[in-house]
């Protein structure tokens, strides 16, 4: 007897017929793996086969599949993973999820963006509350800017500290719910979804006002324009944290040289007397008296600069390692990028006397100042326009991540912590961008209509974070404890007052939507979590899980002690001592021999019931019988 090898591995013999259930020649899913000899005489050998798609032994007891048991072989399921795999690329093995970490430069690019974006409009909020009062109000821009960027260094402190307490991630919600309590842990857990996804209705608006801006012939199509950039955020995030950093880092880094080539120049011009540029007030200038009430107003507008934050320390696992420590440079070298961008900016916009308008963006206008229309404004703008796109990239990232958390602790569905084909969290992802696409199209893509809902929970945010992180060094009372201590009530407390001015003074316009709504995922959260110990206790066992603790009792149906009973009986009596024999009769003189046999023939153990069917049912009352036994 002979066989064929066929790449490498081995064929059926070609003159032996094909194992049953195969096609006419050969099944091309079945690897060949030899022959041995049979154990009839008519078998000469035995043929063994294995399903090519099937798993391979890794150790005993440990099968690992191949990649392609999961692909359909025909029809419209193999379309759909054709065109699934073409848009996010080859599914990844759980093993490869180290490789998918990030380093510190591709982190940055990830986790940045967000705060980074809020260069492009954070100034321009800030300018057109001031306007209100006139032109004159417009030179506190810098001042409230300083105010901004000396806060941010403060967060941003206590966010390093936060990471080295808490490395496994989580941020906001972590801490609250370990030093707080559950309440204003999910309290944290649903200002950060609500800021999360604002985030990204809020950039992809800003990204498609940068556009504008230079196009204004696309103004009519900004909410589908909006659309669609969200839509392919999304397929870029589904495929995978590494992928995804690659592709956006680009577009980050550009966009902070150029900025800072800007700043640069534009300085430098200004000290040599070399810009001259003349700007237009609008109709509404000098409609407001000057006041508290506004200046508050223009900070709180302007504080939407620090959003994304605290992204970092919600995804420290995502980090190379050593993750805490390289979470923490990478907190620090975005705080230092924001902070200085957005002073340089904002002395820019001061010293040029910008005036912002609804037909071109502040950032738009800097730049026709500093270098007029050639390239380099059409590099900034399209590199502003890219950043604010990018922006949301940051809630792609933390969104997913956060509902992984939630519902590894039982606070949201069990979907949200399976990870996808490219190990990303793809429910996560994808709806973080449903509920976006929603708001862009409710509020027509205005930045303006959306910056007002956007801020207020990620202050929140902050504060039981910092908030948080004192009780924490309270109870631990490690080395320098007093001065971290320190440092985090610093933080709470001024947060704490900036989340009071901003619900005071943007309540009316849209703020009291996110105070409506947080209670409500909080909510819907501990609904959740009921439910799942519902389930918990409904799935309990009812047979005790310790082995010691089950007390076995044999129960055997008996028609006749023949000899087929009598097999049963002794298998019975093998598993355990305490065997009961059932006869159901409606007889019960014939039932009296079936009782005299079995005393003769039980050897002492076990015992017979009998029970009695008037109406000649056999099943029902063994049944009843069955619910009443307890062992």
């Amino acid at each position: 007897m002979t066989h064929d090898i066929h790449e490498g591995k081995i064929e059926p013999p070609m003159n032996q017929p094909a194992p049953v259930g195969s096609r006419t020649d050969r099944r091309t899913d079945l690897v060949w793996d030899g022959m041995i000899p049979g154990k009839i005489q008519s078998d000469n050998t035995v043929h063994i086969a294995r399903h090519r798609t099937g798993g391979q032994s890794a150790s005993p007891g440990l099968v690992v599949l191949r990649p392609e048991v999961h692909e359909p072989r025909e029809g419209i399921g193999h379309l759909l993973f054709q065109a699934k795999h073409f848009l996010i690329g080859a599914p990844l093995a759980t093993a490869a999820a180290p490789h998918e970490r990030l380093n510190k430069v591709k982190a940055l690019a990830i986790f940045s963006s967000d705060a980074l974006s809020s260069v492009a409009y954070a100034i321009e909020e800030i300018m057109k509350v001031l306007i209100l009062a006139g032109l004159g109000a417009l030179s506190l821009t810098l001042p409230i800017a300083m105010s901004i960027a000396l806060l941010l260094a403060i967060v941003a402190t206590s966010y390093r500290q936060t990471i080295a307490a808490y490395p496994s991630g989580g941020g906001s919600y972590v801490v609250s719910s370990a030093n707080l309590g559950t309440i204003p842990g999910l309290i944290a857990g649903a200002s950060l979804m609500i800021g999360y996804v604002l985030t990204v209705a809020v950039s992809v608006a800003a990204g498609v006002d940068a556009i504008t801006s230079a196009f204004p012939v696309l103004s009519p199509y900004h909410v589908t324009m909006a659309v669609v950039a969200t839509v392919l955020l999304t397929i870029g995030n589904l495929r995978g944290l590494r992928e995804s950093g690659t592709i956006f880092a680009i577009p980050t880094y550009v966009f902070i040289a150029a900025m800072y080539g800007l700043i640069v120049y534009g300085i430098a011009e200004l000290v040599f007397g070399g810009i001259t540029y003349v700007a237009t007030a609008p109709p509404h200038a000098g409609s407001q008296t000057l006041g508290l009430f506004l200046i508050l107003t223009a900070f709180a507008q302007g504080c939407s600069a620090m959003t994304g934050t605290e992204a970092i320390s919600n995804g420290v696992p995502v980090f190379k390692e050593p993750s805490a420590h390289n979470a923490q440079a990478t907190l620090f070298w975005m705080a230092f990028v924001l902070g200085t961008l957005f002073l340089g900016v904002s002395v820019l916009g001061s010293a040029l006397h910008i005036v912002p308008n609804q037909t071109e963006t502040v950032i738009s206008q800097i730049t026709h100042a500093v270098v007029g229309g050639g390239p380099y404004y059409y590099l900034i703008q399209f590199s502003t326009s890219l950043i604010l796109l990018l922006a949301a990239n940051t809630s792609f990232n933390g969104f997913p991540l956060l509902v992984s958390i939630l519902a590894r602790d039982g606070y949201m569905p069990h979907q949200f912590s399976f990870r996808g084909d490219r190990l990303a969290y793809s429910n996560g992802i994808m709806a973080l961008a449903a509920v976006a696409i929603l708001l862009l199209i409710a509020f027509g893509g205005s930045v303006d209509r959306l910056i007002g809902l956007y801020a207020i929970g990620v202050f929140a945010t902050f504060t039981l974070s910092q908030a948080g992180m004192v009780r924490h060094w309270f109870r631990l009372k490690g080395g320098n404890w007093r001065r971290s201590a320190a440092v985090n009530a610093t933080g709470a407390t001024v947060t704490a007052v900036v989340t009071l001015v901003i619900a005071w003074t943007k309540f009316h316009e849209g703020a009291w939507i996110v105070v409506v709504v947080t209670p409500i995922i909080v909510a819907g959260c501990l609904l959740i979590k009921r439910h799942y110990q519902l389930v918990a206790k409904a799935t309990a066992p009812e047979t005790p899980l310790d082995p010691t603790q089950i007390r076995l009792r044999m129960i055997v149906p008996i028609g006749s002690l023949n000899l087929p009973v009598q097999q049963a009986l002794a298998l019975a009596r093998a598993i355990s001592p305490n065997v009961t024999g059932v006869h159901v009769t409606d007889d019960i003189e014939e039932a009296g021999e079936i009782q005299r046999q079995w005393e003769e023939r039980a050897e002492g153990s076990g015992q017979l019931v009998i029970i009695e069917s008037p109406y000649r049912s056999l099943v029902g009352p063994l049944l009843a019988y069955l619910d009443t036994v307890r062992a």
